[in-house]
């Protein structure tokens, strides 16, 4: 079980790195890429490249998401211990996505991959 990381930056900037670094062909199998917009102290914005060769996580908006991802970081932070706690936010409008929610469906691979 990967460690629960204390914010949206140690997970972007240094867990979900290393994860892709470590799986590069399992995120390949994402095959998506992904922006997540965290909103509040220790958030930030990254692209997520999961269709790039080699896979990537960078800090920034590249322009090129297929799916955008945008919760504040206190919510943020409780998903991360709580996973089906995303549904649930979504339904309150908590947590928003726009292009392709099916990808969305997607993203508990990804954390799951582990550092």
């Amino acid at each position: 079980m990967p460690k629960i990381p204390e914010s949206a930056q140690e997970l972007f900037n240094t867990q979900v790195p290393e994860a892709i670094a470590k799986n590069p062909d399992k995120a390949k199998e994402i095959g998506a890429i992904y922006l997540f917009k965290v909103t509040g102290d220790d958030g930030g914005t990254w692209t997520v490249d999961l269709a790039g060769t080699p896979p990537s996580c960078t800090s920034g908006d590249k322009g090129n998401a297929q799916c955008t991802i945008e919760v504040a970081h206190t919510d943020f932070k409780e998903m991360l211990k709580n996973p089906a706690l995303g549904m649930q936010l979504y339904f309150q409008g908590k947590l928003r996505v726009t292009g392709d929610p099916m990808l969305a469906t997607k993203l508990q691979k990804l954390f799951s991959m582990g550092a």
